[in-house]
C-alpha cells in the first residue's frame, strides 16, 4: 500500500491537459479558460458620469447659478462643449461632455426654467468615471480558470465573443458486479441496485466533464471486455467495483490483459484502499472500490483533481479546511481515515462531530455528512477542543 499524497501524485501524473476549443460567451459558464484573452477597448471608453445630476465648467459653490444648455442621457453623448455659467442635464453612464470638470448630484441643485441653482451642502467629489478606469485595452484575463458567472460578465465588457475553453473531459463510468441491477428494475432478492455510477457521474460532471455512464459490466471477462470497448475514445476511464482480490475482482486482470500500464493498487487509506490506477489505451484509468462510501471518497481525493489536471487546471490534493472536535477520538491506525461528520456551528471554529458509524457501505451516512475529517497514519487520542483538518463534501 503507498500513502494516499504518492498515491494522488501518481493519478495526477497520467493527465495530459486536453486540447482547446472555442465557444460563444453563452457557453462559456463554468468551462477553463484556456489562453489569454485581451479587452480590445477600454473600460469605461470615456469619461462617465458616476450619478445623475448636471456636468458643470466652472469651480461652483453654493448659489451659484448655471444655465441649463441640453441633456446627455446614457448612450446619446450631448454633441456641444460646456462653456463658463452652463451646464448639461447628465444622466449616470452618459459621457462628460468636454469642457465639464465635475457633476453636481441632483439632490444638490434647485432646479429653474432652463437652469439650476446649486444648494449649500455639495458633495465634494467630481462624480466622473476616468476612461479606462475598470481596465484599458490591451488589459489580459489570465489563464487557466475557470470561467464564473462575474468572469462572463467581464468577458463582455472586454468585447469578447468567443471564447477558448478546454476541451471537456469526456469520462466513462462503468459499475461491474452481476449483484447490480439498474435504478427501476426489480432486483433478485441476492441483487442490488447500481447506485454509485450516478453520483459519481454527477460529481465529475460538476467539475467540467462530460461523464457517459456505460451499462453495467457483469461478471466474466468477455463481458467485462465488450463494456470496455465502449469505452474507446473517451478521455478517462472510471471503474467501479472488481478491483479488489476475490474470484469475481476482475477488472485489475482483464484491464492488465488489454494493456493497462499501472500506476499503483491500493492505497493506505480508510475508506478506499482497494483503490487502482493506470493507463490503459492512452487514457488514464480509475479502479474504484465497490462501497459506495469508499468510491464516493475516492472521488473527492483521485478523479476530481485529475479532471482538474485533465483541464488543464493547477491539480493538487482538495482543499482543507479546521474545524474542532465535538468530542473524543481514539487512536488512529496504520492507514489515512477519512471520517463522515457533520459540521456545527462554533465561537472561532465550526465544530466537526465525526458519525459513530463508519462503515463504508452505509451510503445514507454519506448523503446525511457536509464534512470528511481527516485522521493522519498514528494519529494519537484526540480530546474534544482539538482542531482537525477536514474536507467540505
Amino acid at each position: 500500500m503507498i500513502p494516499v499524497a504518492e498515491a494522488l501524485a501518481r493519478v495526477l501524473a497520467l493527465a495530459r491537459p486536453l486540447p482547446a476549443e472555442t465557444v460563444g460567451l453563452r457557453a462559456a459558464a463554468g468551462r477553463v479558460l484556456a489562453a489569454p484573452v485581451a479587452a480590445d477597448r477600454d473600460q469605461p471608453p470615456f469619461a462617465a458620469s458616476a450619478m445623475d445630476g448636471y456636468a458643470l465648467a466652472d469651480p461652483a459653490g453654493p448659489g451659484d447659478r448655471f444655465r441649463v444648455i441640453g441633456t446627455a442621457p446614457a448612450g446619446a453623448a450631448f454633441q456641444g462643449r460646456v462653456g463658463p455659467g452652463e451646464a448639461v442635464r447628465i444622466f449616470t453612464g452618459a459621457p462628460v461632455p468636454p469642457g465639464a470638470t465635475r457633476v453636481v448630484i441632483q439632490e444638490d441643485v434647485t432646479p429653474l426654467p432652463e437652469a439650476i441653482v446649486l444648494g449649500d451642502r455639495l458633495d465634494g467629489g467630481p462624480n466622473i468615471r476616468a476612461a479606462g478606469r475598470d481596465f484599458r485595452a490591451g488589459q489580459v484575463l489570465t489563464a487557466p480558470r475557470r470561467l464564473r458567472p462575474v468572469d462572463l460578465g467581464l468577458l463582455a465588457a472586454m468585447n469578447v465573443d468567443r471564447v477558448p475553453v478546454t476541451r471537456r473531459p469526456v469520462v466513462a463510468v462503468i459499475a461491474t458486479g452481476d449483484e447490480l441491477v439498474m435504478p427501476g428494475e426489480t432486483p433478485r432478492a441476492d441483487q442490488i441496485i447500481a447506485s454509485n455510477g450516478f453520483a459519481i457521474a454527477a460529481l465529475a460532471q460538476a467539475r467540467g466533464a462530460e461523464a457517459r455512464l456505460l451499462p453495467i459490466a457483469r461478471d466474466t471477462e468477455a463481458d467485462l471486455m465488450a463494456t470496455l470497448a465502449l469505452a474507446a475514445g473517451t478521455d478517462l476511464i472510471v471503474t467501479i467495483g472488481g478491483a479488489s482480490v476475490g474470484d469475481h475482482d476482475l477488472v485489475g486482470r482483464v484491464a492488465e490483459s488489454l494493456g493497462l500500464d499501472r500506476a499503483f493498487y491500493k492505497i493506505a487509506m480508510r475508506p478506499g484502499k482497494p483503490l487502482m490506477a493506470g493507463r490503459l489505451h492512452g487514457v488514464p484509468m480509475l479502479g474504484l472500490p465497490g462501497n459506495p462510501v469508499s468510491s464516493l471518497v475516492c472521488t473527492h481525493l483521485f478523479l476530481l483533481p485529475l479532471i482538474d489536471a485533465l483541464l488543464g487546471l493547477p491539480a493538487g490534493p482538495p482543499a482543507r479546511a479546521r474545524a474542532r472536535l465535538t468530542c473524543d477520538l481514539g487512536p488512529n491506525g496504520p492507514r489515512e481515515h477519512y471520517m463522515r461528520a457533520r459540521l456545527v456551528p462554533g465561537p472561532d471554529l465550526p465544530g466537526i462531530d465525526p458519525f459513530a458509524d463508519q462503515d463504508s457501505a452505509r451510503l445514507w451516512l454519506m448523503a446525511e455528512a457536509d464534512a470528511l475529517l481527516i485522521r493522519p497514519v498514528d494519529d494519537g487520542p484526540r480530546p474534544a477542543g482539538t482542531v482537525v483538518d477536514y474536507l467540505p463534501i
